[in-house]
């Protein structure tokens, strides 16, 4: 089982896009100066931990659907800046790989 470590470069992070599905949760996280700091795939238990590494007010962006209002939620509660977006917003990132 992958251990969610803590890692400085989190602290770093002034953007997240989620990607949400049933089993993980892809997180792209990029600093102020639009480096690529992590992309991986997270288990849903995971996503939490890894999102309490996150600086406060951290903007975090996910596509609206059916669960991205409870995890907005939660998110919110831990300090971050949790934002849904539209499909079409979200469709370039995808085409890019971010």
């Amino acid at each position: 089982m992958e251990q969610i470590t803590r890692s400085d470069r989190c602290r770093e992070a002034t953007r997240v896009g989620v990607d949400l599905a049933k089993q993980v949760i892809q997180v792209h996280a990029v600093d102020r100066r639009g480096r690529v700091i992590t992309s991986r795939a997270l288990r849903r238990d995971q996503f939490l931990p890894w999102c309490a590494q996150l600086p406060t007010g951290c903007l975090v962006a996910m596509e609206a659907s059916s669960s991205a209002h409870h995890w907005g939620r939660r998110l919110q509660a831990m300090g971050l800046d949790a934002r849904i977006i539209s499909a079409q917003l979200a469709a370039p990132y995808r085409m890019q790989g971010h």
